[in-house]
């Protein structure tokens, strides 16, 4: 019997190459976004494997538990909908932008998952991924909130598995670095060219890359939760502390 999935944040990147992915794998598809045009299209790309799309701004909790509510047998749900806004220095910020990462990254991810979970605990079966980022864990300039937000999504993770302890409900963070996606033409809000130079020179991580890795987590035995995953290209790494030395 296929399983079903409900991916956030489906229109695009990780969660666009996800919906893909798992449709070839005979999965049933339940996919939300903001642009309606975007989940129309991908329906009719994908065929009837998707059983759903909902238009859906996760950081409005009415809209999260009214569309959401009544939905059942859900195996999976990939909380994906995420994004970062600028890289400019906390003192120079522009305000809203930091709302909205808080909003979408955090406030999202906590709604999708409070309106499911029950029905996951009551049937004792399902499966919880949130998607993170290296951020949450590695510091860089001008990476402020979002790495905050993404440290949330760390440690809510953890969280969640404690809370489910006794259950046979899984949980798994899963944090990408470098990636090659929309994702920076979204933190640069449209401007292509600084897009771009974020990936100039190296062989970034594909999201289709993404799409296999959450395949193989939620084929794991049912006894077998992969807690976490962090993930890189070969051409990523950590850099030295750094420190800042006075001129003479």
């Amino acid at each position: 019997m296929a399983k079903t999935i409900l991916i956030t944040g489906a229109t695009s990147g990780f969660g666009k190459a996800c919906a893909e992915y798992f449709a070839a794998q005979g999965w049933k598809l339940i996919l939300t976004g903001r642009r309606s045009e975007r989940l129309e299209q991908l329906q009719q790309e994908l065929g009837g494997t998707v059983q759903q799309i909902i238009t859906l701004d996760v950081r409005d909790r009415e809209q999260v538990f009214e569309k959401l509510g009544s939905l059942e047998n859900i195996d999976v749900l990939l909380n994906n909908a995420g994004l970062a806004l600028g890289l400019e220095p906390s003192w120079n910020v522009d305000i809203d932008d930091w709302d909205r990462m808080v909003d979408t990254n955090i406030k999202g991810l906590m709604y999708c998952t409070r309106v499911l979970l029950p029905k996951m605990i009551k049937r004792n079966s399902g499966h919880v991924i949130n998607i993170g980022s290296t951020a949450g864990s590695w510091p860089y300039p001008g990476g402020n909130t979002y790495g905050g937000t993404k440290a949330f999504v760390q440690q809510f993770s953890r969280n969640l598995r404690a809370d489910l302890l006794g259950s046979k409900v899984r949980v798994t963070h899963l944090a990408p670095g470098m990636a090659e996606s929309e994702f920076s033409e979204v933190r640069f809000k449209g401007d292509i060219e600084s897009a771009a130079k974020v990936y100039q020179g190296v062989e970034a991580l594909l999201p289709k890359d993404i799409a296999e890795t959450v395949f193989w987590i939620v084929n794991r035995p049912a006894h077998v939760n992969i807690n976490a995953i962090e993930i890189m290209p070969v051409d990523q790494a950590w850099g030295p502390l750094a420190v800042h030395r006075k001129k003479d």
